[in-house]
C-alpha cells in the first residue's frame, strides 16, 4: 500500500494529463485543499479502509476501467470507444459522494487473547445525503459539465449492488454502455485489488 502522499501525487498526475474541460482546475483545488479526499478512506471496513483509500480506490477503478475498454472484445464486438478525459473523469471522481463522509471512531474488538479491547474505525455520516452516484454528480457538476453518458455512469457506478429497483438499473446500464463498464471495473477494484 502507497502512502497517502503517494497516492495524492499519482492522482493529481493522473487527473491534469487527462482532464482539462473548463472548470477542472477548480475542481482539483477543491479536491486538494477544501476537502478530505485525499486522506478519506473509501469505506468503514470493507474495502480501502484507511487515510487515503478514497483516492486510491478512484486510481484503482480507473486502471481497471482503462483495461476493460481496451480489450479486444470490447472495442471490436462491442464498439466501446470513450477519451482519455472521459476515462478519467468518470473513473477519478466516481465516489465523489463520499467526501467528508468519514469520521474516525472507535469499536470494541476481542484480541487473540479474547479479551475486549478497542480499536480504531470509521463511521459514516453524510452531511448531504443526496443518494450515491448521483451525489457525485451533484458535487461534479458544481464544477464542471459532464456529458449525458459521464453523468449516467457516475449515476449507475454502483450496478447491481446499489439500492435500486434492478429493472431500472438494467435499463441503465444497457443504454449507456460506460455505466456498465465503471461498474465492472468498480467491483474488479473493490473485490480484487483492495483490501483493509
Amino acid at each position: 500500500m502507497n502512502s497517502p502522499e503517494k497516492i495524492k501525487e499519482e492522482f493529481i498526475s493522473v487527473y491534469k494529463e487527462n482532464i482539462v474541460r473548463e472548470g477542472s482546475d477548480k475542481l482539483l483545488d477543491y479536491l486538494i485543499n477544501k476537502c478530505d479526499f485525499f486522506t478519506a478512506p473509501a469505506s468503514t471496513r470493507f474495502h480501502s479502509a484507511y487515510a487515503g483509500g478514497l483516492a486510491q480506490h478512484s486510481l484503482n477503478v480507473y486502471y481497471c476501467l482503462k483495461d476493460y475498454l481496451s480489450r479486444e472484445r470490447v472495442k471490436e464486438t462491442y464498439k466501446l470507444s470513450y477519451t482519455e478525459e472521459q476515462i478519467a473523469i468518470v473513473a477519478l471522481l466516481h465516489d465523489m459522494c463520499k467526501i467528508d463522509c468519514y469520521k474516525t471512531d472507535f469499536r470494541n474488538v476481542k484480541n487473540d487473547k479474547g479479551q475486549w479491547e478497542k480499536v480504531p474505525t470509521y463511521k459514516f455520516e453524510d452531511p448531504l445525503p443526496y443518494g450515491h452516484g448521483e451525489k457525485s454528480v451533484y458535487m461534479i457538476s458544481g464544477f464542471m459539465r459532464l456529458s449525458r453518458e459521464e453523468a449516467m455512469a457516475i449515476r449507475w457506478h454502483m450496478g447491481f449492488s446499489g439500492t435500486e429497483d434492478n429493472n431500472l438499473t438494467g435499463r441503465a446500464l444497457e443504454t449507456y454502455p460506460l455505466a456498465f463498464a465503471l461498474a465492472t471495473a468498480d467491483m474488479e477494484a473493490s473485490y480484487f485489488l483492495e483490501t483493509v
